[in-house]
């Protein structure tokens, strides 16, 4: 057994922990590093990220479908758009030039850094939660979750949303990230689903997609051959354990620190991270 990466078990616990606390998927995290710090090839770094951000998710989804708070319906037609947008993403990601998908990624990095510099804060999502409540007459749809708390809500601009889940579907599957961030401005900001729905749904359409997406990297790259199916599986053997440990610390991460300055905080990293990313496909 190759030890070669074991140095990516205490990096996952710390980065998945860091990810789950802020909402972040784990491709975004670990798509950069494997480029930047290991040299990877970035479909490869991009697989391997999508297949990390499965892991991560997975404790996620199963607490909240315990929960009771994911709407299947929104998730349903969501993933009609999400799961062909991320699998044409993931074929593209394998025929675009490196340069070219660095500044994808790049530029997918500095979309989620505004998103996260935009993001409402407690009072505001307090303040949009609070209108729904008001307006709950007319709902469509009503949840009543695992406490016996009935959520009424109406799902608006449904064309709208499954054009913004494709699109951010189809960059995540050739650059890791996009999905969850449109998928939250879209049910919370825009069509003014309860706060608490909206991460839940969302989480529920990443996982999958991401899953889809990852099957899919998957497969091309093993088709382009054995060594490179060999460095992901050592890759992900301390990788995904770390992940799965560092999705139990991340909750309790989030009750200790301010939501506002740890966004904040991964918004400004993004960014740099996506100038080193720029730089690199400058230097080619």
């Amino acid at each position: 057994m190759s030890v070669e990466f074991w140095y990516m078990f205490p990096l996952g616990i710390v980065m998945t922990a860091v990810g789950i606390a802020s909402g972040v998927g784990g491709a975004t995290f670990y798509a950069p590093l494997f480029i930047l710090g290991l040299g990877l090839p970035p479909p490869l770094a991009i697989g391997s990220g999508l297949v990390v951000e499965v892991f991560g998710f997975g404790s996620g989804v199963y607490a909240y479908i315990r929960r009771q708070l994911v709407d299947y319906r929104i998730g349903r037609a969501m993933l009609v758009a999400t799961v062909p947008a991320a699998v044409a993403g993931t074929l593209a990601a394998h025929y675009v030039p490196v340069d070219i998908l660095n500044v994808i990624l790049a530029m997918g990095l500095i979309a989620v850094a505004l998103s996260f510099l935009r993001a409402p804060d407690a009072e505001a999502v307090a303040q949009l939660n609070e209108r729904v409540r008001q307006s709950s007459d007319a709902a469509e749809t009503c949840l009543t979750t695992a406490r016996g708390e009935k959520i009424c809500y109406t799902v608006c601009n449904k064309a709208e949303g499954r054009l913004l889940s494709g699109i951010g579907a189809f960059f995540m599957g050739a650059a890791s990230s996009g999905l969850g961030e449109l998928n939250g401005y879209f049910l919370l900001q825009r069509c003014r689903v309860p706060g608490s729905i909206s991460v839940a749904t969302t989480v529920f359409v990443v996982a999958v997609t991401a899953l889809a997406a990852s099957i899919g990297h998957i497969v091309q790259i093993g088709q382009e051959g054995l060594p490179q199916l060999t460095t992901m599986g050592r890759l992900l053997l301390f990788t995904v354990p770390g992940v799965i440990l560092g999705a139990q610390i991340g909750p309790v991460l989030a009750q200790r620190v301010p939501d506002r300055g740890m966004k904040v905080g991964l918004g400004g990293l993004f960014i740099v991270t996506a100038g080193l990313l720029f730089y690199e496909a400058g230097l080619r």
